[in-house]
C-alpha cells in the first residue's frame, strides 16, 4: 500500500511592503497548527518516509513544525514547488514514487488542484472528506490518500481517505 500526504504550508503573516512572498513567515498560530496537523497524522499511523516541500520559507518552516513531530523523514526542499501548479507537483511526486509515504507541502492553487485531481480519477473512501476537499484547501489543511498498488505513482490508483483542517481541532480543543 501506499500513501500521499498533501499539506498546505501554515498560517503566515499578511504580505505587506518589504516582506517579499517567498520570504513570509508562519504566525505562532501556524507554528501550532502545523504541529497539530503532524500530530494527527501519526496518531492515525500515517508517517512519512520522505517529504517534499517548497522552499518558500513558509512552506520550510512549515516542515520544521512537522518534522519536530515526525520520526525518520527525508526532506527533499524543492524550488520547482514553490507556486507550483498541478503538474509540476505531480510531476514532483513522480519523481519521488519510491516512498511508501510521502508527503509534499506547498501553496494554493496548485495543490488543492491537484487533490481534486486525485479525488477526480481515483475517488474517495469517505464522502465526509471528498466534499470537505471539494470546498477548500485552507492553510495547515492535510488530504491523506492512499492506494492498495506499490507500483509506479498512477493518480487513478489513489483514492481519499482523509482530510484534516487545523481549524477543526482548535474548536474541539478545550480552552
Amino acid at each position: 500500500m501506499k500513501r500521499l500526504i498533501l499539506m498546505r504550508h501554515a498560517k503566515t503573516e499578511p504580505w505587506t511592503e518589504g516582506i517579499d512572498d517567498f520570504g513570509r513567515a508562519l504566525t505562532d498560530q501556524g507554528r501550532s497548527d502545523a504541529r497539530r496537523m503532524a500530530e494527527e497524522i501519526v496518531a492515525i499511523g500515517w508517517s512519512p518516509e520522505r517529504i517534499l516541500v517548497s522552499t518558500a520559507r513558509r512552506a520550510r518552516e512549515t516542515c520544521s513544525e512537522v518534522a519536530k513531530v515526525v520520526e525518520g523523514e527525508k526532506v527533499r526542499p524543492m524550488e520547482s514547488l514553490y507556486l507550483s501548479g498541478m503538474r509540476g507537483i505531480s510531476e514532483s511526486v513522480k519523481q519521488n514514487d519510491s516512498a511508501g509515504t510521502l508527503m509534499v507541502i506547498g501553496h494554493n492553487p496548485g495543490l488543492h488542484d491537484f487533490g481534486l485531481t486525485l479525488l477526480r480519477d481515483g475517488g474517495s473512501s469517505d464522502h465526509d472528506a471528498a466534499v470537505r476537499l471539494t470546498e477548500k484547501f485552507p492553510t495547515s489543511c492535510v488530504a491523506l490518500f492512499e492506494s492498495d498498488e506499490d507500483g509506479a505513482f498512477v493518480p487513478v490508483h489513489f483514492r481519499l481517505s482523509e482530510v484534516f483542517r487545523a481549524r477543526d481541532f482548535r474548536e474541539a480543543d478545550p480552552a
